[in-house]
Formats: structure tokens, C-alpha cells, sequence
């Protein structure tokens, strides 16, 4: 199905319809600050090997990560932060990035790289944090599979190419073209593996 949510003030029932669905372990494409992308239940394991199917990838080699409602919630998810660190994630958060960080236990084992890091992101979008602040916990955050951008832009064309393969398309309004700024902070320097939408400045 297509549910249509406003983009600024989502509506409590359309929310909560989703959120039904993914702790049902459903599969829903959702709107973000950068493009529209797959989303599930973080805990749900069978929803993330099925958008690894859909994807046609590996989930042990996905790199795949998750979004959060905000700072104290990525917390959870990554070993003790720093005070520099955390007044870096601070000025960058919400935002088009995700960040590259050491994986703390709460993480799933499916959602982990091989080095125990995990991607997270904290969008700037009222429909996606709604979503996560409704669940309680955070959602999968994965790129529709193929090059062309353009195309997953408009909700329409989205639900025509997925709709079968998910439970829920959201229709948020049209979607951006350019994917999030990947940050590693692994390392003793930030490195940018992959320049987005947004600007990182250290």
C-alpha cells in the first residue's frame, strides 16, 4: 500500500499504522533529509535479510545503518563518545550525514561490519523521527538498490518498482537526489568516505 503523511506535521494515525507494520516485522520506503530509502525494525532480523534480498546483498558485507531520533539516542548505539566527539556530533546533528562509529553491544549482530562499526544517522525530517520516536527504537536506514537517483524521487514511481516488495510505500513528497555525507569517526582524523549533501567541517 501507499500511506500519505504529511512531510511537516505527520499525521499520529498514519505514524502509528506504520509502526504496526514494522513490529510486525514489515519492510516500508520512507523519506529522509537526503532521498528515500528502505526502512525496518532494527530488531527484526527477517526484515533486514529481506531488504538485503531485495538489494541483492549480503547482510554480514551490507554496511548497512540505522536512523536515530536524536543525540542520546545514537548514544545508545556506539561506544562511550568523547566531549570533543560529542560536541562534533552535536553541531552536525540532525542532518544529511551518517557517521561511522565503534558499534556498542545494543547492536544487533546483522547490523555489524566485520571491524564491530555501524553506521547512524539522525535525519533532519519529521517523518522519519516520528516514526523512530513512535517505535522507540531505531529503523533501518538503506539506499533503493541501482544508479538512477532521479527515479526514486517521486513516491509514485517508487510504490510502481517496490510496491510488491514491501509492505507500506510512504508518499512524504518528493524526495532529494543526493545521498547522505558518510563520516568515519573511527579513526584518530574524521574521514569522509563519501561526500553528500552535507558539509562536514571539524
Amino acid at each position: 500500500m501507499i500511506l500519505h503523511i504529511h512531510p511537516e506535521n505527520p499525521q499520529p494515525r498514519q505514524i502509528k499504522t506504520l509502526v504496526e507494520c514494522l513490529r510486525d516485522g514489515g519492510v516500508i520506503i520512507y523519506p529522509t533529509d537526503t532521498v528515500y530509502g528502505f526502512g525496518c525494525d532494527i530488531f527484526q532480523q527477517k526484515a533486514v535479510e529481506k531488504i538485503c534480498r531485495i538489494k541483492g546483498v549480503d547482510p554480514m558485507k551490507a554496511q548497512l545503518s540505522f536512523v536515530c531520533d536524536d543525540l542520546s539516542d545514537l548514544s545508545k548505539y556506539t561506544k562511550s563518545i568523547s566531549t570533543p566527539l560529542y560536541r562534533l556530533l552535536k553541531s552536525h546533528i540532525p542532518g544529511p550525514f551518517t557517521f561511522i562509529l565503534p558499534a556498542s553491544k545494543e547492536v544487533p549482530k546483522i547490523l555489524k561490519s566485520k571491524k564491530n562499526t555501524i553506521g547512524l544517522r539522525v535525519p533532519d525530517h519529521s517523518i522519519a523521527r516520528a516514526i523512530i520516536h513512535e517505535l522507540g527504537n531505531p529503523i533501518l536506514s538503506s539506499s533503493l538498490p541501482g544508479e538512477m537517483v532521479e527515479e526514486y524521487t517521486d513516491p509514485e514511481l517508487i510504490y510502481e518498482k517496490f510496491g510488491k516488495q514491501v509492505d507500506i510505500v510512504v508518499d512524504g513528497g518528493i524526495g532529494g537526489i543526493k545521498y547522505s555525507t558518510i563520516v568515519d569517526l573511527t579513526g584518530e582524523e574524521p574521514q569522509i568516505l563519501r561526500q553528500g549533501l552535507g558539509h562536514f567541517q571539524e
